[in-house]
Order: C-alpha cells, then sequence, then structure tokens
C-alpha cells in the first residue's frame, strides 16, 4: 500500500491544506488544528452550527497562518505565539488552556461568519505547554496519547476503498459521488478493499521510521453533508444517511475510518506515495 493523501485542518472546522510531504509529531501531523474557533464562554464551534465554516481557506506561510475569504481582507496570524491571552476552552468535555488570537482575529471572523446563537466568535490557539490526553479506555495497556483541538484523536486514516464503497452506494440511489474531503482525514491509503482499515491494529512506515494504532471507528456527523469548498449542504443528509444504513456492522451510527494515534516517529517525515505496511488486529 501507499500513502495517497496528506491532509492538515490547522484551524478546526475551517478549509484543510493538502500535502505532498508533512511531519509526524506525538500530537499527529505538524499544525493539525493547533487553532479553534470558539464562543463568548469558549465552547468550540464547528460546522455542525455553522457549514460556512468550510469556505473560509486557510494557508500556511513561513511566519504566519493566513485565513482568506470572499468578503474580507486576509487575515494574517503570527506562527509565534509571543504575548497572548491565557483562557480556558472545551472540546466536548476536555478543558484545554488556549492563547486568544486577540481583537482582529475576533472582528473578522464576526465579519466572514457571523456569530452562533448571538455569541460571538474568536480564534485561539493551543497553549504549547499544555497536554491534553487521548480517552484512555480505548487504548492498549501501557499506552498513552496526546492530541491538540481535534474532536478525540491525533489522526483519522481512511482508504481508497472506502469512499469508493460510499459512492457505490450513493449511486445506486441515484446521487453524485462525494469527495474524499467529506471525511476530512489526515491520511488516505490506496487499499482497495471497503472498510480494511477497520481490521487494522498498526500502520507504519515500510521503512520502520514511525508507526501509528489504529484505536477507534470513527462516527460521523453532520459535517460529512457540508461542501468543503462553499460550505453549503447540498443533499441534506447524505451522506451520512447512508453510512447509517451500512455501518451495521460496527455499531449503531455512521461510521468512516479509523481513528490513530502516534506509537514511534515522531519527528519523521511522510510524503504522498511512500510504501506503508498495516499490521491485522489481534
Amino acid at each position: 500500500m501507499r500513502i495517497t493523501q496528506l491532509n492538515i485542518y490547522p484551524v478546526k472546522s475551517l478549509g484543510g491544506i493538502a500535502l505532498n510531504e508533512a511531519e509526524l509529531t506525538a500530537e499527529g501531523l505538524a499544525h493539525d488544528r493547533r487553532w479553534m474557533v470558539v464562543d463568548d464562554i469558549g465552547r468550540f464551534v464547528t460546522q455542525r452550527q455553522l457549514p460556512a465554516m468550510a469556505s473560509v481557506r486557510v494557508t500556511l506561510e513561513p511566519d504566519a497562518l493566513v485565513l482568506t475569504h470572499p468578503e474580507a481582507s486576509s487575515l494574517r496570524v503570527p506562527l509565534e505565539a509571543g504575548e497572548r491571552s491565557r483562557l480556558p476552552v472545551y472540546v466536548w468535555e476536555d478543558r484545554c488552556d488556549a492563547l486568544d488570537e486577540g481583537a482582529e482575529a475576533r472582528e473578522w471572523l464576526g465579519a466572514v461568519l457571523g456569530d452562533v446563537k448571538g455569541s460571538g466568535l474568536r480564534l485561539v490557539r493551543f497553549a504549547p505547554d499544555h497536554r491534553r490526553p487521548v480517552e484512555p479506555h480505548h487504548l492498549a495497556p501501557g499506552e498513552r496519547a496526546h492530541t491538540a483541538f481535534a474532536d478525540g484523536y491525533p489522526l483519522l486514516v481512511v482508504s481508497e476503498g472506502s469512499l469508493g464503497e460510499v459512492n457505490r452506494r450513493l449511486a445506486a440511489k441515484g446521487l453524485d459521488p462525494v469527495p474524499m474531503s467529506r471525511f476530512r482525514p489526515s491520511l488516505v491509503v490506496d487499499d482497495a478493499n471497503p472498510f480494511a482499515e477497520d481490521g487494522w491494529d498498526t500502520l507504519a512506515a515500510a521503512d520502520g521510521a514511525w508507526r501509528l494504532g489504529l484505536r477507534k471507528p470513527c462516527q460521523r456527523c453532520k459535517i460529512t453533508t457540508v461542501d468543503q469548498q462553499s460550505g453549503v449542504i447540498a443533499v441534506p443528509g447524505e451522506p451520512l444517511r447512508t453510512l447509517v444504513e451500512m455501518n451495521n456492522r460496527l455499531a449503531p451510527g455512521g461510521y468512516f475510518g479509523q481513528n490513530a494515534i502516534v506509537l514511534a516517529g515522531a519527528g519523521a517525515r511522510l510524503s504522498v506515495g511512500d510504501d506503508i505496511i498495516a499490521g491485522a488486529r489481534p
């Protein structure tokens, strides 16, 4: 097998960046979900509440995170944290320490996205000295892992075959295929067998430079229904409804992809085209 896509999402729920090469860190791919949009009480805001978040494009320059939108001038956020106000923020039930990116970012987000139920929006950065552990009950004995502002795990692994099967089911309903971007994966691999990743325990570089542990099926949500270029929901409920119909093999609900942790190789480089090896579940 080979890696066919590497993607990062520097700001949780805003546009992603497709990469040819990425650095692996203990918290996933470098720069992935290091920033997040929150409301006035620090609760995370995503495309579940504001589908238009997908229409905000994100780029990384050597010294800045840059957000762009057709209705505003670009917002530049220095990569160097500098002096920032510290505040608590929340991803699901996890409390995280964050740094506020300031008034200019708040005004910019308000101009392009509006608000959420009357609450303003602010941009925050994951505090460099904070550690957010991955839920331990899905890890093997003795394993430890942590992540930044991802929903719960550092990485999401998906196979090309899984998307092919979803699109085959959509076609049978007379619906258009959906791109892989709907599922916001970190790594995509070229295994042609649908949902092969559900049977993997590990995924590793063929040369042994890094190794991931696949630890939990990813239950999907409304975000899969949002076009990741326009922020528009063209077909309400799809492909999530199709995933729910397909995924009784795991548990009630719609599942697609496997949440993964870093077992070894922080600091290694991953590239599209790299040979990889999957290890089966015991």
